[in-house]
């Protein structure tokens, strides 16, 4: 460094160039150090990927769920989820201090909200229909169109959205911060240091991952072995739900040996959301892919809890489960992409209600701890 400057200082006095050429060099040599100085206190500064600290605990997967799939950099800890728990129900996630992850996602419509599209912060309205978080850890990407990877990605991107809860997360870091609660157990979960976006991503998503829906009628009739724990019309159902020559719904919400999730987590165009002139109002998965068969694709919901969750669609355009049925009984709305498996079925009126009674012997328990910290 003394020797750069040095040089700097002392130009080169042979050439009547010689001033102005050494004075060039000298500015490009501190701007080059410049830039190593700032590189150096950042990497000093920046705050590495934390992981929980605690001893990892397994998450028991309800009757009818495979095992719950865990991250190696996110091992769950009691600490970690208590943590997650505290932050999903705190609504000073929000700019406003008014909304919280729950706000969307509450426990009391089986996280989702019972809107047809969701509304954030000041009243303002999203263009989609909220899904729920249960079982949301078996999923391969989050949202409708899969553009979040994990799900400790989905829990950071509602905090910033304008339109949901509009908190940029450089201002969530600070807000959490200066709270010493906050400080003490991010301590507790993650060892010393700073509060960063992605240990509260790490939190919440802990937390999600043990809200786990399962042991439904469905599940007690096939998987635990009680014939009687579902009605008549419900097997009748059943059977109509996986008869590829009648409702051929088992495609797309699949039915396993051992489990059911109820969707192959993948993406598919109905025709759903078409305007008066026949195009789509949302290009859905095709926004993430720019893939041309993606186009008007969003991905297949689980029908866990389906009879707790209207309304439905992605834009929430279908109030109740008989004007769902209809919609597939006719195929969807054509168009281009419009799904291989979408075509017209036959199904008597007695057939429909049996879907129906099918439908709703799906509806699984909540976790014990669906509820805010402090109202168990």
């Amino acid at each position: 460094m003394k020797n750069v400057l040095n040089r700097c200082l002392l130009p080169d006095q042979s050439s009547r160039y010689g001033v102005a050429s050494a004075s060039l060099k000298c500015l490009f040599l501190l701007a080059f150090l410049l830039v190593c100085l700032l590189a150096c206190r950042q990497s000093q500064t920046a705050e590495p990927p934390a992981n929980p600290i605690g001893t990892a605990i397994a998450i028991a997967a309800p009757l009818g769920l495979p095992p719950v799939p865990v991250p190696a950099t996110n091992m769950p800890t009691a600490e970690a989820i208590a943590l997650g728990r505290k932050l999903y129900f705190d609504t000073r996630l929000s700019s406003d201090n008014t909304f919280s992850c729950a706000s969307c996602h509450s426990p009391y419509i089986r996280f989702s909200d019972g809107l047809q599209v969701a509304s954030g912060v000041r009243a303002q309205r999203g263009t989609r229909n909220t899904p729920t978080v249960l079982n949301a850890v078996y999923r391969q990407t989050q949202f409708w169109d899969g553009r979040a990877r994990s799900l400790e990605q989905q829990a950071s991107m509602p905090i910033a959205n304008p339109i949901e809860m509009d908190l940029p997360h450089e201002l969530c870091v600070t807000k959490l911060s200066a709270i010493q609660s906050y400080q003490d157990e991010f301590a507790k979960v993650f060892g010393p240091g700073r509060i960063t976006m992605d240990k509260i991503e790490k939190a919440i998503a802990t937390f999600e991952r043990t809200l786990l829906s399962g042991n439904s009628a469905f599940d007690r009739y096939q998987f635990g072995g009680d014939k009687t724990a579902m009605s008549v019309a419900a097997i009748r159902g059943l059977a109509i739900f996986s008869d590829k020559n009648r409702g051929n719904c088992t495609v797309c919400h699949t039915i396993n040996e051992k489990f059911a999730l109820f969707t192959d987590d993948k993406f598919h165009n109905l025709g759903v959301g078409m305007n008066a002139s026949g195009e789509l109002t949302d290009l859905g998965r095709f926004e993430q892919t720019k893939i041309e068969a993606d186009r008007g694709a969003f991905r297949t919901p689980s029908l866990r809890n389906v009879a707790k969750t209207a309304p439905y669609m992605h834009d929430g355009s279908l109030k109740t489960l008989r004007e769902v049925i209809d919609f597939y009984i006719g195929g969807g709305n054509s168009n281009p992409q419009l799904d291989k498996d979408m075509k017209p079925i036959k199904l008597s009126a007695q057939e429909r209600d049996d879907l129906i009674a099918f439908l709703e012997a799906l509806t699984g328990e909540l976790p014990p701890n669906a509820e805010a910290p402090g109202k168990e």
